[in-house]
């Protein structure tokens, strides 16, 4: 799978434009430590990378770009705040968004991708329909930060509860359906949690997934966002359904539960 890299120089950024061939989708994601919804673009740009096969030579690559530390680059693509997102291909800006919205980045990335000459060779059955899942009227997004601006006190404080509430708004609709987890589907860490992959799989369902051990914010302040103490979780369309049980006993009420996330299956 394909993953989102971080540009930590002039350098590295042409020897990586320069190695790309010219018909590639580049996913340019400009952001700034201090910015909140930079985290959570960060983890929605993560997700969608993952569902594009690495291929060679490339036809997409997700780079990651620091908008203070490397401002010619920001210059370059008219980075006026932060998060903002470039796609590019035959050295021609294609679009450009600014702030955090999922659904539109998700779009974007999707109708450039398919548009281009390697487009065959990406898995396409796997990449999520567009989101329509709102956040929770107490987690807000906060709004989008300028990327010249350094001072970090216009932003919720990274560690407030507020930021993130903000975060995991994104983090519940980053994939129509999203696991969070003990481990990852290919390791999980609790039987609960490799029962409800082996659900997923058995229903052939396209889903995204967050390994909660690897981030302890994430582990703790999911619990109070979900009012769910347990792992797994399973949320679908930034709704939460539930644990291993409640996705069981759906399941048992509506044997097409996940239908409408299926992958088509080859004939």
């Amino acid at each position: 799978m394909s993953t989102l890299e971080e540009i930590t120089s002039q350098a590295d950024f042409n020897a990586h434009i320069s190695g790309l061939p010219s018909d590639a989708l580049l996913v340019l994601f400009f952001h700034t430590p201090w910015a909140a919804p930079c985290t959570q673009m960060r983890t929605v740009l993560s997700t969608l990378a993952s569902n594009y096969p690495v291929t060679s030579p490339p036809n997409i690559s997700f780079v990651s770009v620091n908008a203070e530390e490397l401002p010619d680059i920001s210059e370059d693509y008219d980075v006026s705040a932060v998060p903002f997102v470039v796609l590019v291909r035959n050295k021609q800006v294609l679009e450009a968004i600014s702030g955090s919205d999922a659904s539109k980045v998700r779009d974007a990335i999707e109708k450039h991708a398919a548009t281009g000459s390697s487009s065959s060779t990406v898995n396409k059955a796997s990449i999520p329909p567009p989101l329509d899942a709102k956040p929770r009227a107490d987690a807000a997004e906060p709004p989008t930060a300028p990327a010249t601006n350094g001072n970090a006190a216009e932003q919720p404080p990274a560690d407030s509860k507020e930021a993130l509430f903000a975060r995991l708004a994104e983090l519940v609709k980053a994939a129509p359906v999203m696991l969070f987890m003990k481990g990852t589907p290919s390791e999980p860490r609790c039987g609960f949690s490799r029962q409800m992959v082996s659900i997923l799989r058995e229903n052939n369902v396209k889903y995204g997934f967050f390994n909660i051990l690897a981030d302890e914010d994430v582990r703790q302040g999911l619990k109070e966002f979900a009012d769910w103490p347990t792992y797994p979780q399973l949320w679908i369309k930034g709704e939460l359904v539930g644990g291993l049980d409640i996705v069981k006993e759906e399941l048992n009420n509506n044997p097409d539960f996940f239908k409408e996330f299926a992958v088509p299956q080859a004939a």
